[in-house]
């Protein structure tokens, strides 16, 4: 069976990712947690799931590079230097970086990406999202991850039309942005919802993510799929053939 290796094994996605990789039928190499050596694990384990903190990132990528590992990326919150660091490390391994593991969210991406395209640019885009009190970054990686795919959809770059959390005398909107507003609360697992608006007409696109075990067993399938792959770059979409 494979074995899948955590880097992030004490927070709240790397045990729960724990709890469900025996169901999947692959086994638990370790784990490895703040001040923890990366580099055993990478040896040990087949394939690795990273759901740990961006400034660890560096080092679990090495850790990976050396040992020959495939490594499933799940932290959020990376700046560009981190996805320079993935390009780097997708050379010599197989590395799935991803803003959400969930299934649902991958299937939601291609949604937002084919209604960017087919609606056109008189179709002002927001993406709202909230999650529990305790979440340090956003937007959400997630909702970043649509507005990629919104973007993509219109054949643009987001970093050119991303606009974040509007407050103050800012004018009208600016043809053609996306627009993110994030909400902090309570226990909330991740909600996200894309809107679509024009002259009389609204579209909505959402998920609501009820239980954090969705994303563990995203992550797990992933790696799994992951530990088949030659060296590259990959995203969730490819784990479904989309």
């Amino acid at each position: 069976m494979t074995s899948i290796g955590i880097y992030g094994s004490l927070g709240r996605m790397g045990r729960t990712v724990a709890d469900v990789i025996g169901d999947a039928g692959a086994t638990l190499a370790g784990g490895v947690d703040r001040q923890g050596d990366c580099r055993p694990l990478a040896h040990e384990a087949d394939v690795l799931v990273d759901f740990s903190i961006p400034s660890a990132l560096p080092e679990h990528l090495e850790a990976a590079r050396a040992a020959g590992t495939p490594i499933v990326i799940g932290t959020t919150g990376l700046s560009a230097k981190h996805h320079q660091l993935i390009d780097e490390a997708s050379r010599d391994v197989a590395v799935l970086q991803t803003g959400n593991t969930s299934l649902g969210v991958t299937l939601l991406s291609i949604l937002v990406r084919e209604a960017a395209e087919r609606l056109g640019p008189d179709w002002d885009i927001e993406i709202v999202e909230m999650h529990h009190r305790h979440k340090v970054d956003a937007p959400s990686g997630t909702a970043l991850l649509l507005g990629e795919a919104a973007a993509g959809g219109r054949n643009t770059q987001l970093s050119e039309v991303r606009v974040d959390g509007r407050a103050g005398l800012v004018g009208a909107r600016t043809e053609g942005t996306i627009g993110f507003a994030s909400l902090r609360g309570g226990s909330v697992i991740g909600d996200h919802q894309v809107i679509f608006a024009t002259e009389g007409e609204r579209i909505e696109l959402g998920h609501r993510g009820e239980d954090r075990v969705i994303f563990a067993k995203g992550a797990v399938r992933a790696a799994l799929w992951l530990a088949n792959q030659p060296p590259g770059r990959y995203r969730m979409g490819d784990v479904l053939g989309l």
